[in-house]
């Protein structure tokens, strides 16, 4: 906590006044109230946040308690992410969770009986064994709790990883199957009133859709605080020490504690602004793609193969070219 305060320090009154506040990256939902209080008022009295900010908390199922709800509401958290994953507590001991289907259910429960009114529920597909149906229950169990906010990820395996030990590859779906699954989440929740705003994210209207996630996908600066924290001011990014260990001790020596940091080219900061646009359904404008008649009429061809449409001078990804959202920059050299 105090080489999180130390680090913000370093970039006091230099930037802000801040929209949103994401208090995530592992689980912040294990901070008591005497850290909890800490950290924001440590944060408050730093930087400057502009009225009607947007401060989200990740919690843990099993660290929703009443008490500990309540303290979120009264510190102004109005909008908590809880990494639910499943409901099936099958899948949750896949995926090395600590809680289980119930905790999972209970934490949801508290969260609205202490007045949480936008809640946010992250949840998994494509688990090992997964069918669609069960997929299917799982988000009509979510959808009891009428959350303003849901994230749906498919699983992703990485090399190296206890999870890549423990899950054969057999076991996952594959990529016909991935799609289907996609298009089914999509289409289901489009039904049940959700906006889907980008590929992974449902909002049960405009006004509460991630505000700070929004920044990222629309390629704006951000800072990042504490181990691993990664940040952009337009025209660098820079990430700090992954170590716990390292970061604490380097704050303590007053030295710097970023170990990465390039500048992006004007060529690269063009394509991850196509990258990042593609994944949401703002799209992107037809100015960025290009004004080379090249760049039209690969325009043209992605609307003729139903990838993209024209939508108010804007390329707007369709559920099509959303399953292949990684590659849609590449038409556009």
């Amino acid at each position: 906590m105090e080489a999180v305060l130390a680090e913000a320090d370093r970039y006091r009154d230099r930037l802000g006044p801040f929209g949103t506040l994401y208090v995530g990256g592992g689980t912040p939902s294990l901070l008591g109230p005497a850290e909890l209080r800490k950290l924001l008022g440590g944060l408050r009295a730093r930087f400057s946040f502009a009225p009607g900010c947007e401060i989200t908390l990740e919690a843990n199922p099993e660290d929703v308690l009443w008490d500990m709800a309540a303290l979120w509401r009264d510190e102004g958290i109005e909008r908590i992410s809880v990494g639910v994953q499943s409901f099936d507590d099958v899948f949750l001991k896949k995926l090395g969770r600590r809680h289980t289907a119930r905790q999972a259910l209970t934490a949801l429960e508290t969260l609205r009986r202490a007045g949480c009114a936008n809640l946010s529920v992250d949840l998994m597909w494509a688990l090992p064994g997964q069918t669609l149906d069960q997929w299917e229950r799982t988000l009509e169990e979510v959808l009891s709790f009428e959350p303003e906010h849901l994230s749906c990820y498919e699983l992703t395996v990485e090399e190296g990883t206890p999870l890549a030990g423990a899950v054969s590859r057999d076991s996952l779906p594959d990529e016909a199957s991935a799609c289907v699954f996609f298009r089914k989440t999509s289409q289901l929740l489009r039904r049940r009133g959700y906006i889907h705003y980008e590929i992974s994210n449902y909002a049960r209207s405009p006004v509460l859709v991630s505000r700070h996630n929004v920044k990222y996908w629309r390629h704006v600066p951000y800072l990042g605080l504490g181990p691993a924290a990664h940040s952009f001011d337009g025209q660098s990014r820079w990430a700090n020490e992954r170590s716990l260990k390292r970061y604490v001790a380097g704050m303590r020596q007053g030295v710097s504690v970023v170990r990465f940091r390039e500048k992006l080219s004007a060529e690269q900061r063009r394509l991850e602004r196509l990258f990042l646009g593609f994944r949401t359904g703002e799209g992107v404008s037809v100015d960025m793609v290009g004004a080379t008649p090249e760049a039209r009429d690969a325009a043209r061809r992605a609307v003729r193969r139903g990838l993209l449409r024209l939508h108010d001078d804007r390329l707007v990804p369709t559920l099509k070219g959303w399953l292949i959202a990684d590659r849609l920059p590449l038409l556009f050299p």
